[in-house]
Parts: structure tokens; sequence; C-alpha cells
């Protein structure tokens, strides 16, 4: 029997409604839930609405590579983690560089260098020393750049799984959202295996379109047995926009997840 819990993020469902009462709507259907920016959000009416918050955006600005940047990113961390623990999340998730409005890179990489890699590793090893002073996990998420994320550095699921094993860290594990890596990488289960206690949480999207599990060629319900094969116990969230009507994306991406 499955172990994990599933979760949905509420950027993406739900769209008619306030985003509040997209976090109501999710909660109430029995879902964790997920949020990305926390500064344009009211705070205190996400805390009152009871949801249990799995996961949420870790920083505001900067990046894990230049010398003017590290800082910022370090800074807004450090305040994100302050809002994580008021809304009681466990995880804060980070990408390979700044991500604008859209989910462009800030500044596009076109060759990620040696010096880059020994900078992330070292800039992820100081945002893991604040997430365990914390009580929190930071996790790095892998994107496509062929489709969503062009110029991100470090974007491959491979790429991340060896930072986060090289800082070695329990407060920095893998955001292994599957969408970005069918696209980049495809070998799903295989994926998983690999990359098993790395893992901090799994994030899901159907390929072409990122929608609800069914809609597209990625076989959810074999992922879904692998995760418990492997004895994964950690979130499993919707990162998607819906097919038809929230409620039923939602149903479907259970259904897909339900051994």
């Amino acid at each position: 029997m499955a172990s994990y819990q599933l979760s949905v993020c509420a950027e993406m469902v739900f769209l008619d409604l306030p985003f509040i009462h997209r976090v109501e709507r999710i909660h109430a259907l029995g879902f964790g839930v997920e949020i990305w920016n926390w500064a344009n959000k009211d705070i205190d009416a996400l805390v009152a609405t009871g949801a249990r918050f799995t996961s949420m955006t870790g920083y505001l600005s900067g990046n894990l590579t230049d010398e003017d940047q590290i800082e910022p990113l370090l800074q807004s961390a450090e305040t994100s983690l302050a809002i994580a623990e008021r809304l009681n999340c466990p995880s804060l998730n980070l990408h390979g560089t700044g991500l604008d409005a859209n989910g462009q890179a800030v500044r596009p990489v076109e060759v990620v260098t040696g010096t880059m890699w020994l900078k992330a590793a070292e800039t992820l090893g100081q945002l893991a020393a604040l997430g365990e002073r914390a009580g929190r996990v930071f996790t790095l998420e892998n994107l496509n750049l062929a489709v969503d994320h062009p110029g991100t550095p470090f974007a491959r699921a491979a790429d991340t799984l060896a930072l986060v094993e090289a800082v070695n860290s329990p407060a920095l594990k893998m955001n292994l959202d599957l969408y970005h890596a069918q696209i980049g990488e495809g070998n799903l289960i295989e994926l998983i295996r690999r990359c098993g206690p790395a893992i901090g949480e799994i994030q899901v999207a159907d390929v072409p379109g990122r929608k609800q599990p069914g809609t597209g060629e990625i076989n959810y319900r074999a992922i879904a047995r692998t995760l418990a094969e492997v004895g994964y116990s950690g979130i499993v969230a919707l990162e998607g926009w819906a097919e038809g009507d929230s409620e039923t994306a939602l149903r479907q991406f259970r259904e897909h997840f339900t051994l």
C-alpha cells in the first residue's frame, strides 16, 4: 500500500475562483496545498483556511551562481523560511536560476561552466544550513528547456540530483518534476529508482499539455506502483492545468495514484 500523500498546486486549478477559495476547495477535497510566490498572498488568510501547506517558493530574487545574486537569494530564503513557519509548510522550492513571473530565466545561461557548478553547490550548502536551523527542507526542482524554461542552468533531473548528492544534507532534496523530466530525459521509472532517497517531493502533470494524469503519454499508474515499490512516503503533487473542470481533474489525479 502506498504511503505517499497527495497535494495540489493552487496556482493552476479552480482558476475562476479567488486564490483563497481555491485553497479552501482543494483542502475540502482532502488534498494538501502548494503555492508559488508567497509575497503576493495574504498569509493570515491562508493560515485561516486550515489547509495543510506542503510546498511554497523558497526565494524571491537572486540565483545560485552570480556573486551579486547570491546574497539576495540567501536573504529572501531566510524571509521565506519565516513565512513557511507561519504556514507550517515543511518544504521550500528552489530553481537553478531566478525565474520571472512567466517562468522564464531572469538571466538565461547558454553554457554552464565548471565554476558555476562549484558555486551552485556552495550556495545550496548555505541554503541547506539555513533549512537545517529552521527545521525545513529546501527542494531543488528540475525543469525542461525545450518547452517551458529555456536558458535555465542545472535544469535536468540528473543535474539536480548531482547537486543534491554533492551537498549531502537532510535539508536539501530534489523536487523531482516528472512532467519536466519526461520532456527533458524520459525513462521516468528508472529515474525514480536512481534518485531514491534524494527525492523530497514528486510533482506530476501529463505530457503534452501539462494537464492531469490520464490526458497524455505518461503511465502514471505505473509511476504510482514504482513509488510504492521504492517505499516513497513524501508528497506527490499535481502541478498542472485542468483539462475540463478542476474537480474532475483532481479526481483523475487521485485515481491514478490510488493503489
